[in-house]
């Protein structure tokens, strides 16, 4: 496997989404709030302030998206993708495959990057991304879905993602 396994490969325009995306959660939606959440209190009766409640919910969901930005943000590699003298699948990588009697093409890499292409994208870490990240053109290998079911692939192609 490549050193690139655990790293999540993002494009700068994706790397940029989610940063302005880190910043406005942490400045002005954590002050917007902590507003909403201060005036529910002013209501009164905390037990029956339906107001209060579903802000600190939206508080609790925003700080836990704050904490899965920071994350990622920290361990990203942003830039370029990999080389096309690569033939092997690692994040970053538009990969071909055999699999469940027809061709798929996805990319490996970030969720994130969904919103930039048309092709369907597979986490490094998912059931099928943690079974081909770091095979070759020939390889075959399977994994186990969610539900339990074995899945045969064969890797047909590796080509680099050029957004």
């Amino acid at each position: 496997m490549s050193d690139d396994a655990n790293v999540t490969w993002l494009t700068q325009e994706a790397y940029d989404r989610l940063a302005a995306e880190l910043e406005h959660l942490t400045g002005p939606a954590r002050a917007e709030i902590t507003e909403k959440i201060a005036a529910a209190r002013a209501e009164g009766d905390l037990k029956e302030n339906g107001g209060y409640h579903a802000a600190r919910e939206e508080q609790g969901k925003q700080e836990a998206r704050i904490r899965q930005l920071e994350a990622l943000l920290k361990s990203a590699k942003v830039g370029a993708a990999p080389t096309s003298s690569s033939d092997q699948v690692g994040p970053g990588i538009v990969v071909t495959v055999h699999m469940a009697g027809s061709e798929s093409r996805f990319l490996l890499g970030s969720r994130e990057i969904a919103a930039t292409t048309d092709l369907e994208v597979y986490s490094e870490q998912s059931p099928l991304g943690n079974a081909i990240n770091g095979l070759k053109v020939g390889d075959e290998t399977s994994f186990l879905t969610p539900r339990g079911k074995e899945i045969a692939v064969k890797i047909l192609k590796v080509e680099p993602f050029t957004g």
